[in-house]
């Protein structure tokens, strides 16, 4: 295979071409896919099955025409982390379900109405908005993995281990070049799970990892898989947090479509494309696993190599889906230190937040406009500010809605009752 030879989505490259292609997506995807579980109690296992599982349910749903590699989404951790604080993991596992199956409701308006209704609803000042509070609403957790023991009190040992993590990421995600630029994120773990070693053999201050669960475990087995459960709340909380990652799915499409050279808004179409996005997240919440999304490293990956094949991005499913088998593999990335994954979101929950900020201004969003001002003023407050709407509903039954979603929900009622003026 020449280097200037591009594969199309329906393209299949020859096996020895075949294998190291997929390595590499997963090798984008990995990292980001198994820190959410870890962010959030979730098993790393069951993330792999369930994000490789998912992309192949959305390629067949997609008729096979986009390459699109579903894993789990950061935008979900904040809801994930207060439901199952509140009522416990399985019913944040509900919520995403029916997350998953309003994004096919939203896919069905859109193929008999059109987009210009979402794009009414959320327009780039309340999405952009909506994007920052998602990356700074996890900023503390950040800090506290990164700063703090396992007893939950600060910690310069674990600091600097998070800031090496931090430093190798930064410096792999911004000096890397050709393939090794497209997984930071996997070489600044390796090389804080490296350092923590090292240091641990001199300081007993960093001896945090151990390999019991690793010698203790099966070579094969099945990932630890959790059944959903169900309530108003948990439910009303993804789906209206679903709103900000249903616009995150269209702007993914749009960047594919431009990378691969076709419009995937018609052909599958976004209908189609939603649908996929969002049985795979169905899916996932009944094995356990966080919700997916189709994941911009691995356009990353495409935009570089000029290798569009589905093939491709099936044969990275099927490769997540084979190691989420080996017990063995699951036990150590359990080891991984907390320190480590805090020096990492400290760069990734940063980009969340600065991705939102991208939105802003690449859509030429006004501030002199004081209708713009005041809508992301009132969503930073909120969203950022711990904001909470909660009251009996009877039956010992609390509504709660609280942080993104409730910044979500007042943005949309601030923008469809403070309509921008018309242009002349």
């Amino acid at each position: 295979m020449s280097e200037k030879q591009v594969l199309g989505p329906r393209d299949r490259p020859d096996l020895h071409h075949w294998i190291p292609l997929s390595l590499q997506h997963v090798f984008a995807m990995f990292g980001a896919t198994i820190l959410v579980p870890l962010l959030t109690g979730l098993s790393p296992s069951a993330a792999l099955f369930s994000a490789g599982t998912g992309t192949l349910i959305y390629i067949l749903l997609t008729g096979a025409q986009v390459p699109a590699f579903l894993g789990s989404s950061f935008a979900f951790i904040p809801p994930l982390i207060a439901i199952s604080s509140a009522y416990g993991m399985p019913y944040a596992l509900g919520g995403a379900f029916a997350a998953g199956l309003f994004y096919c409701v939203v896919g069905a308006i859109i193929r008999a109405a059109g987009t210009a209704w979402l794009d009414r609803a959320l327009p780039p000042v309340v999405i952009g908005s909506v994007i920052v509070v998602i990356g700074l609403n996890l900023a503390p957790t950040a800090m506290s993995m990164a700063m703090n023991d396992a007893a939950g009190n600060y910690s310069l040992p674990m600091l600097s281990i998070a800031f090496v993590t931090l430093g190798v990421t930064v410096a792999a995600n911004i000096f890397l070049k050709g393939f090794f630029s497209t997984i930071p994120i996997l070489i600044g773990l390796v090389s804080g799970y490296i350092f923590t070693l090292v240091m641990g053999r001199f300081f007993s201050a960093y001896g945090i990892i151990n390999f019991q669960g690793v010698r203790d475990a099966a070579w094969f087995g099945f990932p630890q898989f959790a059944l959903p459960k169900f309530n108003f709340v948990a439910v009303l909380t993804f789906i209206i947090v679903s709103l900000a990652t249903i616009c995150e799915h269209l702007g993914d499409m749009l960047v594919t479509s431009k990378v691969v050279g076709q419009d995937f808004y018609k052909k599958p179409g976004l209908h189609r494309t939603l649908a996929g996005d969002g049985l795979a997240t169905t899916w996932a919440a009944l094995w356990g696993g966080p919700p997916n999304t189709t994941y911009g490293e691995n356009i990353g990956v495409m935009a570089i190599t000029r290798v569009y094949s589905v093939a491709v991005i099936g044969g990275a499913a099927v490769i997540a889906v084979a190691l989420s088998f080996l017990q063995k593999f699951g036990a150590l990335i359990q080891t991984i230190p907390t320190p480590v994954m805090g020096g990492i979101s400290m760069l990734l929950f940063g980009i969340i937040a600065s991705s939102g900020l991208r939105t802003i201004v690449e859509s030429g969003v006004d501030y002199k406009d004081k209708r713009n001002l005041t809508i992301s003023s009132v969503i930073f407050v909120i969203g950022i500010g711990g904001g909470r709407l909660a009251f009996s509903i009877g039956g010992g039954v609390e509504f709660q809605l609280a942080g993104v979603a409730l910044a979500t929900l007042i943005g949309i009622i601030l923008n469809l009752a403070f309509p921008p003026p018309k242009s002349v």
